[in-house]
């Protein structure tokens, strides 16, 4: 009986330690947001810490939808309910007014600054089952003209219960699962990459082989013609050699 009450006593009091700790430190944990910054709109993740008898805070940046994670925090200061940090990797301030729950702020990086909120806690979980494979599953590959340094582009395509999901690899920039949104309308297939900014709408052939189109970002769009596979040899030609 005594060991019962010493361990609800220890329990007792590291449950007031952690309730002190974030009465002290109000922005220690995790908070998350999304930048919209023009056709771009990035998912950001905040982590911050601060050790026992330590004045400073640290902590670190994920970029979710640019496979980004522990991208770290320089200068972080909290003044009352002011917040403010630096990302000296990119280049990237922020300054914002902490509000119970919330962080309202601007986000800044060169010239241009954005406005960008954080909530308490991490994104919400989304759980998406697979469902059955469609005809249009798999990896669609191609390459865009000159005006984008001939990039190659690669679309991957899955049937989940509730729809369509896509994601967007970039080879020749060594980015790979950039969430993307798509829909389809018979033979029209679209797809949207909010992270990079960037649109697709092409037209799928009779034989279910080719999907061509036009791709679009910050103003500029390529003919893009995307074929059904991911390692043909053929799909890394240079863009004026593709079939049409």
């Amino acid at each position: 009986m005594n060991q019962l009450k010493i361990c609800r006593r220890l329990l007792f009091f590291e449950l007031c330690a952690i309730t002190a700790m974030a009465q002290t430190n109000p922005i220690v944990g995790e908070w998350h947001g999304t930048l919209s910054a023009g056709p771009m709109k990035l998912r950001l993740a905040l982590h911050f810490f601060k050790g026992n008898g330590t004045a400073a805070y640290t902590g670190s940046m994920d970029s979710l939808d640019q496979g980004a994670n522990g991208i770290p925090l320089s200068s972080i200061k909290v003044e009352g309910n002011r917040l403010s940090f630096e990302v000296e990797s990119i280049r990237g301030t922020y300054d914002g007014v902490l509000k119970g729950d919330m962080i309202a702020g601007t986000w800044r990086q060169g010239d241009q600054g954005f406005p960008l909120e954080f909530q308490r806690g991490p994104f919400p979980k989304v759980d998406r089952r697979p469902g059955k494979p469609s005809d249009i599953d798999g990896a669609w590959s191609g390459a865009l003209d000159s005006s984008f340094k001939g990039l190659r582009v690669v679309l991957n395509i899955a049937n989940m219960e509730d729809g369509l999901s896509a994601t967007l690899d970039s080879p020749d920039q060594n980015a790979k699962g950039i969430p993307a949104t798509i829909t389809r309308n018979g033979d029209m297939i679209k797809f949207e990459a909010p992270a990079v900014g960037g649109s697709f709408e092409g037209k799928l052939d009779a034989k279910k082989e080719t999907i061509d189109g036009t791709f679009s970002q910050f103003g500029k769009s390529s003919p893009l013609k995307l074929l059904r596979g991911k390692d043909v040899a053929r799909l890394w030609a240079p863009p004026s050699s593709l079939p049409r």
